[in-house]
């Protein structure tokens, strides 16, 4: 979607750039105002699709979050019920009761990395469409001042 947005702003600067320069005036020229128009429009509907984009991301992530916080909830569930189940006798209980801090430690690491991967993976993905929204916006702004530079 990006590469689309900057097809776009591309265009337009080449419309600029190869547009007729007006007699007896170096920073005015002469642009196809529906082409222009045109492009513009379709810049508009194309930015909402990457904040769209983002938003999914982030939605995304979340729900990875969620799942991982279950599982992580059954998982703790299903070791304290056998942990329960081998207190009858002494050694066994000494011995569930590590295992079960270890599984635990082990499923809390888990679920710490899990959230560390999507983290970075949505932060990762939300700064590149940051970064392609930035220059599209930068791009847009150009334009917009030579349009106004050129129409004095």
């Amino acid at each position: 979607m990006a590469a689309a947005i900057e097809e776009l702003i591309n265009s337009i600067q080449e419309m600029v750039q190869e547009a007729w320069t007006l007699p007896l005036s170096s920073d005015k020229c002469v642009i196809e105002r529906e082409r222009m128009l045109d492009l513009i429009d379709e810049l508009r509907t194309s930015l909402p699709a990457d904040i769209k984009m983002a938003a999914d991301i982030v939605e995304k992530r979340n729900e990875m979050m969620a799942s991982g916080k279950r599982e992580l909830d059954t998982m703790k569930q299903r070791f304290e019920e056998e942990a329960r189940r081998m207190v009858s006798q002494t050694e066994i209980v000494q011995e569930a009761r590590k295992k079960a801090k270890e599984i635990v430690g082990n499923a809390e690491i888990q679920a710490r990395e899990l959230r560390r991967a999507a983290n970075e993976y949505c932060e990762d993905t939300l700064k590149r469409s940051e970064e392609s929204l930035a220059v599209s916006l930068d791009e847009m702004k150009k334009a917009r001042a030579r349009f106004k530079n050129a129409a004095k």
